[in-house]
């Protein structure tokens, strides 16, 4: 693969007025910067199957309220307060183009990148803008960055043949507490991502045929509930010959090694709550106190967590005589409980 050609990427589509809907077809049509870490088994929102479901157009059987589009929508809302402190500490010039590009030799890899930058030789980059909360800066730490963002930057260098990125990062309210840094274009690494891009698109998502599984367990497992839909009791039960029972074994004795452990874990609370009953006792209604012994100094709390809530009987007393309030403020939720019982064949 000769990824050096001197080459332009192509516009595939204005994307100044287009609707969230429209946009997202056109997404479709190809693998964004934001789709390489699913692609790759790194992504920490999706795997790799739930990527291919969403190119082919299948929805989730379980639609499930998304957990993070506070997060995803803070991101984009300050797309370009990001773009204007990076412009400010590096005295570089910014801008946007509200283009959606393509690859003209692997077409089916495109970009929508947040911002340009004009570097004073001439020359062009990109600027990706980012946001995060306070707790996650430690990802940026040691001039490092999340290697999902690391994998969209590299796809987006590809799609446009450019030689320099910026990644950059606000993650608390003011102009100090941000982030940014530098990613020069690896064609050695471009090459393995488009190989593995090249092959999702052509082997599974042209030919229809589903991807397996790779990435992280809790998301596997998100995924597989998501679009297997809510679980059937009527279904018989079903003889699996295509998997070896070593992995059961395995997960057996996994088991056998929590339970020993939750029980020490009773043990020790159940002893911690006795050391705590004297100072219990003393505080009374209080929430904090203090003891010093001459070389240190304990400071205790004991605050209340208060929680209100409907109990079962009352809930069903609501159910009943106010159906319509029951309905509007309830939800169901499904979750499903992964066992084995050993038994002689």
């Amino acid at each position: 693969m000769n990824t050096a050609l001197n080459y332009q990427p192509e516009v595939l589509v204005d994307t100044a007025d287009l609707s969230r809907e429209d946009w997202l077809d056109y997404r479709r049509l190809g693998i964004g910067g934001s789709d390489a870490a699913a692609i790759m088994g790194l992504s920490p929102f999706a795997t790799i199957r739930d990527l291919y479901f969403d190119k082919i157009g299948v929805t989730p059987v379980i639609e499930e309220e998304e957990e993070n589009w506070v997060a995803k929508e803070v991101g984009h809302r300050l797309e370009d307060l990001v773009a204007m402190i990076f412009a400010k500490k590096t005295g570089l010039e910014v801008f946007p183009v509200r283009k959606m590009f393509r690859h003209p030799l692997y077409p089916f890899m495109l970009a929508d990148v947040d911002y340009f930058i004009r570097f004073p030789d001439g020359s062009i980059g990109i600027l990706e803008c980012k946001t995060c909360n306070y707790n996650a800066k430690d990802k940026w730490a040691d001039d490092g960055i999340p290697e999902n963002y690391v994998l969209q930057v590299r796809h987006y260098l590809a799609v446009m043949n450019m030689n320099k990125a910026y990644i950059a990062c606000l993650y608390g309210n003011n102009e100090n507490e941000f982030v940014y840094r530098c990613l020069e274009r690896d064609r050695m690494e471009e090459e393995e991502l488009i190989d593995q891009e090249k092959y999702f698109w052509e082997e599974y998502v042209e030919k229809k045929i589903e991807p397996p599984y790779s990435g992280k367990p809790d998301l596997i497992l998100a995924s597989i509930r998501k679009y297997n839909g809510y679980a059937d009791k009527s279904i018989p039960e079903i003889s699996i010959s295509s998997l070896e029972s070593r992995s059961l074994e395995k997960y057996l004795k996994l088991s056998e090694e929590k339970s020993q452990l939750e029980k020490r874990k009773k043990e020790i609370e159940a002893e911690q709550r006795a050391l705590s009953v004297p100072f219990v006792e003393l505080l009374g209604q209080g929430c904090k106190a203090v003891i010093e012994d001459g070389s240190f100094r304990y400071r205790i709390t004991y605050n209340p967590t208060i929680r209100t809530q409907i109990g079962k009987e009352n809930m069903e007393k609501l159910k009943n005589q106010h159906p319509d309030i029951y309905e509007e403020y309830t939800s169901t939720t499904e979750s499903r409980i992964f066992r084995i019982k050993k038994e002689v064949a």
